[in-house]
C-alpha cells in the first residue's frame, strides 16, 4: 500500500476516533443528574451506561494512540517496521490494520503479558 494512501486512511480514522471520543466524553447536559436511588433500579441503567461509555472511551483512546503512532511512523519513514523487533510487518497485517506498529509475533508476545 502506498504511504500517501496509508496516511490518508490513518488521518480519516483519527478524525473518526477523535469524534467518537469527544462524543463519549462530553459533559452531561445541564439538568441531567446521575444519582443512585435507595432501591435497586433507580439510577442503575444510567450508571451502567456511564460505565460502558467510560470503557468504550478508554478503548477508543487506545485506538487513537495506535493511529497517532502509525502516523508518526509514516513521518519518520519507519512505517511497516515493528516497533519491538524492527522486522518488517507483513503486508497482509498492514492491509487489515493500517495502524499496526507491531509484527504478529511481537503483538502476540505483548498480548500474552
Amino acid at each position: 500500500m502506498q504511504l500517501e494512501k496509508v496516511q490518508i486512511l490513518l488521518e480519516a480514522r483519527r478524525r473518526q476516533l477523535a469524534d467518537e471520543l469527544a462524543e463519549l466524553t462530553k459533559p452531561p447536559e445541564a439538568g441531567s443528574n446521575l444519582s443512585f436511588g435507595k432501591r435497586i433500579g433507580e439510577g442503575t441503567s444510567e450508571a451502567v451506561e456511564r460505565i460502558s461509555s467510560t470503557a468504550a472511551a478508554r478503548s477508543i483512546a487506545g485506538a487513537l494512540a495506535e493511529v497517532d503512532r502509525g502516523l508518526e511512523k509514516v513521518d519518520e519513514g519507519t512505517y511497516g517496521l515493528c516497533d519491538e523487533c524492527g522486522q518488517p510487518i507483513s503486508s497482509e497485517r498492514l492491509e487489515a490494520m493500517p495502524s499496526a506498529t507491531l509484527c504478529v509475533t511481537c503483538s502476540a508476545r505483548r498480548s500474552a503479558h
